[in-house]
């Protein structure tokens, strides 16, 4: 019997972890890096051992102070979790030859998946069908292809490749972030399916003999590689879906699976149904199947560790149906790179449970209100999930949860998450691997860019609000009072997107909203007469009544409709939460500083990291889209490309350097136009 669980791994997978091991009765020990010092699943683990560093490779990956952790806090058993050292047969053996309970698959099973190349020979021989697949990239006639890397999943090291120009490259960029990510850079290169829909069994094996599917999941919708929205049940022909339950099945028996795995297809336009790999440990998506099937999936993970017998032993009917996000720390204006910085807020309306399998809204999250995003680890926050009768109601109570959630200090993929749950092709379950490639019109902002202004205007108004709450002298006065009342106030922002928002407007002596308008002459909530007299952009068109106004809540009448708009401040930043979506502001000062000019051309760091590799020289003659140099940050490559034709003027920041976010990179002088 387990009675002391150590969990290998951080942030939202340990902390689900130790949900079930409280409702067990199973004690916990959390293991933590420097930087995770102070994180939530740290707090939530009855012991913790600390790894002295910051990286992975100097902690979580680290076999010999993980077994010495869970020697010093007394654990009998280890969990793997996802990711790190989840599918390494190494750490498997290694747990088991110190006398502990190692909580997954056998190592011999892992390693037998974990070497791609000869789980794709091995089910091969079973009757799986696989797609054409290569170790040399020299061998490689038939593009377009993916290069994979062999030893994780997630995503990492994959690249898309379209003709042999590319190949080489991509193969080394590949293997360079494998090694990162998972301590081996080995990689290979498979045939890629245009338009497949990415599709997996989740398995359950045991002791005695028993491997049983519990169910597909479809896992299309893709960026860079990674899932970011799955649901079970996928919808599939009902032979599609016994198809792959078989051979999911046959695939965990061929290698006397025990414990919680997922074997990944891609289902080809035609119906084809193709191997992809197979992971040997609880997948990120694993709560969609306990929402769908009512299953603990840790707890019978916990259940198959002490050597009982699964409790189930056929694949489940599904009830209802559920759908997931991964809500990741990522900038849209950066091009969605990962961000870091500190989670001021983060509340999810309507959540009914948190790591369980009760259904309605779950939340299973790594952070908290205060939390900080490093750069250390991957960007993902959390997972809100979703179950409902139907498919239709669940993406729409989902959708509508991320779209009110107060997500401030971080930049984060929300905004997208929510517009591919609302699209008419999710709903029409068309979808695969490029849906994303095929409707850049769901990386738009929730908030348009003509209601932006509103949301300045309420933070104004929640400024002068929380100035004249705050006030000791003639408090009674409205805000904004003046003896001349026809002057403006002005305040300024700088939007999401950098861009400067100036907004104007006077209250009368009653303090109701007299005036308002955006670099431009103000417009009066009755009617404007004559055409603007200056050339500034011209105002806003809506008549706007205020209605109320508090430091973080400010209510607003637009053209006869009342909105209401959260507000939350933090310094000079402001996070403003509308009925049209969410807006972070700062707001600049009367009167700034002086700051150092930079040097026109340059280009600067997005996020802190390490310059891996720099492909250029100064005094090079570049063109627009060259590559300059590679940063890496949270686990991934970042391109740093030229922006113009140009010469390379600087390159302050040498291979191996760290950098902070903006740090210049490089400067590269334009040519300049002949004409």
């Amino acid at each position: 019997m387990i009675t002391k669980l150590l969990v290998a791994n951080r942030g939202e997978i340990a902390r689900r972890v130790f949900a079930t091991c409280r409702a067990l009765g199973v004690a916990t020990v959390a293991v933590h890096s420097d930087a995770d010092a102070d994180a939530p699943f740290v707090a939530d683990a009855d012991q913790a051992v600390r790894l002295p560093g910051n990286t992975p490779a100097e902690t979580y990956l680290r076999i010999d102070l993980i077994l010495d952790a869970a020697r010093r806090a007394g654990a009998d058993a280890v969990h793997p979790g996802y990711g790190f050292l989840a599918e390494n047969a190494e750490f498997a053996a290694a747990v088991t030859d110190a006398g502990l309970t190692w909580v997954g698959p056998s190592a011999k099973a892992i390693a037998a998946m974990g070497d791609k190349m000869a789980a794709k020979a091995l089910l091969a021989d079973a009757g799986v069908p696989m797609l054409p697949t290569w170790t040399d990239p020299g061998q490689v006639t038939d593009f377009p292809v993916l290069v994979k890397a062999s030893a994780g999943g997630g995503g990492r090291g994959m690249r898309i490749v379209r003709d042999a120009a590319g190949l080489a490259e991509a193969v080394a960029g590949a293997r360079r972030e494998a090694a990162a990510a998972f301590g081996d850079g080995t990689v290979f290169i498979e045939r890629y399916v245009e338009r497949g829909r990415h599709v997996e069994v989740q398995i359950f094996g045991d002791t005695h003999g028993t491997v049983v599917a519990l169910g597909v999941r479809d896992c299309s919708i893709q960026r860079r590689h990674q899932k970011i929205v799955e649901e079970a049940p996928g919808v599939l022909p009902d032979d599609v879906r016994t198809r792959l339950h078989e051979a999911a099945v046959a695939a965990g028996r061929a290698v006397d699976y025990v414990g919680a795995g997922t074997v990944e297809f891609l289902l080809a336009p035609d119906g084809q149904v193709h191997f992809l790999e197979m992971n040997t440990r609880l997948q990120v998506e694993h709560p969609v199947t306990e929402l769908t099937t009512g299953l603990d999936l840790v707890r019978l993970q916990l259940l198959v560790a002490e050597g009982e017998p699964l409790p189930v032993t056929t694949t489940p009917v599904p009830d209802g149906h559920a759908i997931e996000v991964r809500l990741c720390a990522e900038d849209p204006a950066q091009g969605f790179r990962p961000a870091t910085g500190t989670l001021h807020r983060f509340a999810i309306p309507g959540v009914s449970a948190e790591f369980g399998p009760t259904r309605g809204l779950r939340l299973d999250s790594g952070v908290v209100d205060g939390s900080t995003v490093s750069v250390h680890y991957d960007s993902m926050l959390a997972k809100l999930v979703a179950w409902a009768p139907t498919r239709t109601e669940a993406a729409r109570a989902l959708a509508g949860a991320l779209a009110r959630a107060e997500l401030h200090g971080v930049a984060t993929n929300r905004d997208l998450l929510v517009r591919v749950l609302r699209s008419g092709e999710f709903a029409a379950v068309d979808v695969d691997t490029g849906f994303l490639d095929r409707h850049p019109e769901v990386f738009d902002p929730l908030l348009p860019a003509g209601r932006l202004p509103l949301a300045a205007l309420a933070a104004a108004l929640s400024g002068a609000a929380a100035r004249r709450a705050g006030a000791r002298v003639l408090a009674g006065l409205p805000s904004g009072w003046r003896n001349v009342p026809a002057v403006a106030q002005v305040t300024r922002f700088t939007g999401p997107d950098g861009a400067e928002i100036e907004i104007r407007y006077r209250l009368d002596r009653n303090g109701r909203l007299a005036e308002w308008g955006r670099k431009g002459p103000l417009l009066t909530p009755e009617v404007e007469e004559g055409p603007p007299v200056n050339t500034g952009p011209a105002p806003d068109p809506a008549q706007v009544e205020l209605v109320s106004a508090v430091p973080e809540r400010v209510v607003l009448d637009v053209d006869g409709v009342r909105r209401t708009f959260r507000v939350h401040r933090v310094g000079s930043s402001v996070f403003v939460d509308g009925p049209d979506g969410a807006a972070s502001l700062t707001e600049l000062p009367r009167l700034p500083r002086p700051t150092a000019e930079l040097a026109a051309g340059s280009l600067l760091a997005p996020l802190p990291g390490a310059v891996t590799r720099v492909h250029v020289e100064v005094g090079q003659r570049v063109a627009a889209g060259d590559l300059l140099l590679t940063l890496e940050a949270m686990k991934l490559e970042h391109p740093v490309l030229a922006p113009a034709d140009g010469v390379v003027a600087e390159l302050p920041v040498p291979a191996g350097g760290q950098v902070e976010t903006g740090a210049v990179l490089a400067v590269v002088d334009p040519e300049e136009d002949p004409q």
